[in-house]
């Protein structure tokens, strides 16, 4: 069903968050009805666990929603989030990613699939993922490269990176660096979960980034 709304906002949350990540965040913004947060879990409920069908059914979600809008994506969100943006510019109002990786760090996904391993079912029952299908998509996402088809990416663009997030600060400066209109902000005392430890800076942020952007259904506080 297409759903009839003036420059939405769709928030993508990262891996081993929920939709609901985001709600300390959107409580710091007016007119709620005009925010999207898609549960990536319930796109990966059977196997393969892969990456390509995330962002197939993520693309799906997305296609009926009013455009152009805005679209904000943290971690793997800034991931898909950007995937989207490539392939479907005329959608997209604006982008914001968040703790964002452009190319994968492939020794970092191997690591952090090592420990994955060695944890137990249950420590993955709060992100709606099983654990095989965690291990089974960070390892699909290895190949991944956008560096080339950055370029392409013409719509206003804001790289934000929590000040403690030492994982991703380089890539997000890399990745600001490497877009036409796109500019890099930093939030203090913050890590990598900047929805949850920084809801109302990262509110104002997007009210700010958005209102620039020619919207005016959001509303800071």
């Amino acid at each position: 069903m297409k759903i009839n709304d003036r420059h939405p906002l769709i928030l993508v949350h990262g891996l081993g968050q929920e939709a609901s990540s985001w709600n300390p965040t959107i409580s710091f913004l007016d007119h709620q009805q005009h925010i999207f947060c898609p549960e990536l879990s319930s796109f990966l409920k059977q196997a393969p666990y892969t990456y390509e069908i995330l962002y197939q059914h993520f693309s799906a979600y997305c296609n009926p929603i009013s455009a152009p809008f805005h679209l904000c994506g943290l971690s793997l969100g800034a991931v898909l989030a950007l995937h989207y943006a490539l392939d479907h510019p005329e959608n997209v109002q604006s982008l914001i990613l968040i703790a964002p990786q452009f190319q994968m760090p492939k020794g970092l996904l191997r690591f952090q699939n090592i420990l994955f391993r060695f944890m137990p079912q249950t420590a993955f029952a709060s992100t709606g993922f099983s654990k095989k299908a965690f291990m089974d998509l960070t390892h699909s996402m290895m190949s991944l490269n956008f560096t080339d088809a950055l370029k392409r990416i013409l719509c206003p663009v804001l790289v934000i990176c929590g000040e403690k997030d030492n994982t991703n600060k380089k890539a997000a400066r890399q990745l600001a660096d490497s877009m036409i209109n796109a500019r890099l902000e930093v939030i203090p005392n913050a890590g990598h979960e900047v929805n949850l430890e920084q809801p109302e800076k990262l509110a104002s942020m997007i009210y700010h980034f958005n209102s620039q952007c020619g919207n005016d259904i959001f509303h800071s506080l």
